[in-house]
């Protein structure tokens, strides 16, 4: 175990052996950090917060620190961090809360550039990318492989679909549908329609964009139909595509309403 001499460890701390640990740093009792995860100097590592294996920690971080809830009283909620992620430097992740199931969780392979927050009780899938100060409140669900810009802030209790592109100096406070590009603030959130380049790069066929982007003409520009009846004309017209069924899915699971406005 590389540890440098200025770092503070508690003593029931459980470090792999072949972690990093920079001058001082912080790691308190209860965190658990897996094999070949590397902690920069002056990162704070706090409470019952789990890390798995290949993870960069960068400088200044505050990991697993306690919720900005007025709730929270001190109970043992949790952060889970999974495999491979890069948490650049000043970024905050705080631990859960009780009323919000207790966890805050993030998976694998995620890039969380300068000065990103998380929220309490927000889960992030896989192969997420949060650019410099992007910021998540508590309870946000984001999907795999979705993209936030700059500047991007969403509101508690929002979810983000996966393949999602959210342009920068956003300001989000209702769900964003798997697969479409939105840009603007809250008052004015624009759709300006499917992630083609996105997905294009991570491997979508041509036929299967194309089904999205019909799914999308129905489903956000089609004003004289009710969502109820998009959502059947979808079905009817492009029938076993997992991908259009996925878009549907959310659509229809929504308990905020989802961002749809397409001009300005």
């Amino acid at each position: 175990m590389l540890i440098h001499p200025t770092a503070v460890i508690a003593n029931k701390a459980e470090i792999d052996s072949s972690v990093h640990v920079g001058a001082y740093a912080v790691i308190e009792e209860g965190v658990r950090i897996g094999a070949g995860t590397r902690i920069e100097p002056h990162a704070v590592i706090a409470g019952l917060t789990t890390i798995g294996v290949g993870n960069v920690i960068g400088p200044f971080t505050s990991i697993g620190t306690p919720p900005q809830d007025l709730s929270y009283a001190g109970e043992p909620t949790q952060l889970v961090i999974g495999d491979h992620n890069h948490i650049r430097e000043y970024t905050s992740i705080h631990r859960g809360t009780v009323k919000g199931g207790g966890r805050t969780v993030i998976g694998n392979s995620n890039l969380l550039m300068a000065y990103c927050h998380i929220g309490h009780d927000c889960h992030i899938g896989n192969h997420v990318i949060m650019a410099n100060v992007a910021t998540l409140a508590g309870h946000v669900d984001v999907a795999d492989h979705v993209s936030i810009s700059g500047l991007v802030a969403v509101h508690q209790f929002c979810r983000i679909g996966s393949y999602a592109y959210i342009g920068g100096m956003s300001g989000i406070n209702l769900d964003v549908a798997p697969y479409v590009i939105v840009t603007g603030t809250r008052s004015r959130m624009r759709v300006s329609g499917i992630n083609k380049v996105g997905l294009r790069r991570h491997g979508f066929s041509k036929e299967i964009i194309g089904k999205l982007d019909q799914a999308f003409r129905i489903l956000f520009r089609s004003p004289d139909l009710l969502q109820a009846d998009a959502l059947v004309q979808v079905r009817k017209d492009l029938p076993d595509c997992a991908e259009v069924e996925s878009l549907v899915l959310f659509l229809e699971s929504s308990k905020r309403g989802v961002a749809k406005r397409t001009e300005d």
